[in-house]
């Protein structure tokens, strides 16, 4: 089984891509969802993310996610940190994942920050969804509903796009002038015979 990784910054359409991945039958991990949700319910991984951040990283048991982004978003550093905590949770979940669709010809795993981590080592083959900075910054602020200057410091703490564009495999071009449906199916096809 190949095990595609699916990544870019945020808001360059991963999740788009992904879902006519999965229209197309492919089995699709969200890695940073699957996090959300392992912080969430896994007391292990809270009582490490406490340790590391303050108990005010979490507020009667639920995670404190703006106290958090607070502090990663501003330091690099603490982003590590965070980072280095949860992502041996969500590797561990990706393998399961992976047994559980070992009979697939390929899986797919989606991840804002694979290319920074060692979460790149945990796929075969990798895909970045490029899109320009100005529709990345629209799509943002539409569905997040924050300001230019907290989707910028967002986009500060990630790899820079022409780091991702030099470790990427494939590219798929996110610009409103390039058809997702057709590069999507190219790569099926290409996943098929590999």
């Amino acid at each position: 089984m190949l095990r595609v990784g699916i990544t870019g910054g945020i808001g360059s359409g991963k999740t788009t891509v992904c879902s006519i991945f999965e229209k197309l039958g492919a089995p699709v991990y969200y890695a940073d969802l699957k996090a959300k949700e392992l912080v969430n319910t896994n007391l292990e991984l809270q009582n490490k993310i406490t340790l590391a951040f303050g108990h005010n990283s979490f507020i009667e048991g639920a995670y404190n996610r703006a106290f958090i982004a607070s502090i990663v978003f501003s330091d690099k550093e603490k982003l590590k940190l965070l980072n280095s905590i949860i992502h041996p949770f969500v590797l561990n979940d990706w393998g399961k994942f992976c047994q559980q669709y070992a009979n697939k010809t390929y899986v797919l795993k989606e991840a804002a920050i694979m290319l920074e981590t060692e979460s790149k080592n945990s796929v075969d083959y990798i895909v970045l969804v490029h899109s320009p900075m100005e529709l990345r910054v629209q799509r943002i602020q539409e569905r997040d509903g924050v300001s230019k200057s907290e989707i910028e410091a967002r986009i500060n703490a990630q790899m820079s796009e022409d780091e991702k564009l030099k470790l990427a495999d494939s590219v798929i071009r996110n610009d409103q002038k390039h058809s997702l449906i057709e590069q999507v199916l190219t790569l099926h096809q290409k996943f098929i015979l590999l």
